[in-house]
């Protein structure tokens, strides 16, 4: 499957039709696959489509930003600008990415539940797809399903002893790459948002590459 970079929306040219999960083929607006830089070294990796990602096509994308004073955590979109990996000028619904590349588990959303394990596994040879074609040095597990999932196929290390809470802003290592857990961003404390920042920048400025054994790609 060759990928258009022309486009960050769905550059692999995914099934924007799958009705392989009947359910939520009734509550989506759309099929919601990648997006991103498909020569990214960073794949972020959440549980399902946001709402506000089901209305525009791209994953991730926040219901809106928060008021001064709100308890609320920040958005990937503002983690991602901090770390000069999105262009802070580009339109909220089409972020400019730079060595990033956003998916889910799951590409299809119900309003009023979280995808069921046969949803996440129907779904299952989307991301594996591309994981493989991207071939990520660090994959950023968003929220603990996502950890969970991608723990249990991606890594060595036994998926109980796997702990959002304890691994977010950790290196845990994977098969070829190494994971970065997140907390999903709206429930981080401004501590946890800074402690993950701070981990990735120290990432980032090493010879992450080294992951897979290569100085370049």
């Amino acid at each position: 499957m060759d990928a258009n970079q022309q486009t960050r929306a769905n550059p692999y040219g995914m099934d924007e039709d799958c009705r392989n999960c009947p359910a939520l083929c009734e509550t989506r607006t759309q099929v919601i696959h990648g997006y991103g830089d498909v020569g990214a070294d960073f794949l972020f990796v959440g549980e399902r489509p946001t709402a506000r990602a089901d209305e525009v096509g791209v994953p991730f994308l926040a219901e809106d930003e928060p008021d001064e004073g709100d308890e609320r955590g920040t958005s990937l979109r503002r983690m991602l600008e901090r770390l000069a990996l999105c262009d802070s000028t580009s339109p909220d619904d089409r972020p400019e990415l730079e060595n990033v590349y956003l998916t889910n588990l799951t590409r299809c959303r119900d309003p009023d539940r979280k995808p069921t394990d046969e949803e996440i596994g129907n779904c299952e040879p989307y991301l594996n797809a591309e994981i493989r074609m991207i071939n990520p040095e660090i994959i950023v597990p968003v929220g603990e399903r996502a950890l969970s999932e991608i723990g249990v196929e991606y890594t060595t290390t036994p998926v109980e002893e796997l702990d959002l809470e304890a691994d977010h802003a950790t290196t845990v290592r994977g098969r070829g790459f190494e994971l970065v857990p997140m907390i999903e961003p709206r429930k981080q404390t401004d501590e946890q948002t800074q402690a993950w920042l701070e981990r990735f920048v120290e990432l980032m400025a090493s010879d992450y590459r080294q992951t897979k054994g290569r100085q370049e790609r």
